[in-house]
């Protein structure tokens, strides 16, 4: 394994409107050679395989077929991983810029981690240049996960041997598979995180956890569940959680 070797996984499903943004992101990477790109496709059916097709010189492996929801996708994106580390960066995603990754591969040659997360702000679907939430994070401390406490999930970058450790994503959650994984992945004596305080990823507004109320309750189940399955909190955690998210209006302004 390529201890710089870092494989970037995009799942896709009907992309076509975005996809394009997120593929010359990844191209404008200062370290794209240090990059494997994974593309996950739900088999689909409004051009985005064709997009996939005009960019493969970009990509290093993609599959397009049916999937059981986003998480299984991304679980399958995973096991085609080769990197020595693993992150997602979503179909309406974009880094920050484009020494995102450098940033990222200098902080796992100077820290003895296993995990990397950073900072990231919500956009505006139309201007990726216009921010409506940030969402700085901080150190990581065990206390944390009690109030609610998670990484902005797309900028987290994992050693793929703790991926695996951990069986990736459980499906069984259709929204917050994320935040399961982020309390199984703090909770693990094995991790050992490092907070890189730098804008890592715009992520445009309108994702499956927040584009109706119905999601947002249906987040909020999922949410309680994962916190009680994991032992680490209830309703006290998830109030918190749930009420963070309105700082972070106030400080994108």
């Amino acid at each position: 394994m390529d201890e710089n070797k870092i494989s970037i996984i995009t799942v896709t499903y009907n992309s076509a409107s975005t996809l394009h943004s997120t593929l010359d992101s990844i191209k404008s990477q200062s370290v794209f050679d240090s990059i494997e790109y994974i593309i996950v496709d739900g088999n689909s059916n409004d051009g985005t395989q064709a997009i996939i097709k005009a960019n493969e010189n970009i990509v290093s492996n993609w599959i397009s077929e049916a999937d059981s929801g986003i998480y299984d996708a991304m679980n399958k994106g995973l096991k085609l991983a080769t990197g020595d580390w693993v992150g997602y960066l979503h179909a309406d995603d974009v880094f920050a810029d484009n020494y995102t990754v450098e940033s990222i591969i200098k902080a796992i040659k100077n820290n003895s981690c296993n995990v990397i997360y950073g900072n990231l702000n919500y956009v505006k679907s139309d201007d990726l240049s216009k921010t409506v939430r940030h969402w700085r994070s901080n150190p990581f401390k065990p206390s944390l996960l009690k109030k609610g406490w998670m990484p902005p999930h797309p900028t987290l970058y994992v050693k793929r041997e703790l991926f695996e450790k951990l069986n990736g994503f459980n499906t069984s959650y259709s929204i917050a598979a994320d935040y399961d994984f982020t309390l199984r992945l703090f909770s693990e004596a094995d991790t050992r995180p490092y907070f890189l305080d730098k804008l890592i990823v715009k992520m445009r507004m309108g994702g499956a956890s927040n584009k109706s109320i119905s999601n947002i309750i249906q987040k909020s189940k999922e949410d309680y569940r994962a916190l009680k399955a994991n032992e680490i909190g209830g309703l006290y955690s998830l109030f918190i959680k749930n009420a963070s998210k309105l700082t972070q209006f106030l400080k994108s302004n």
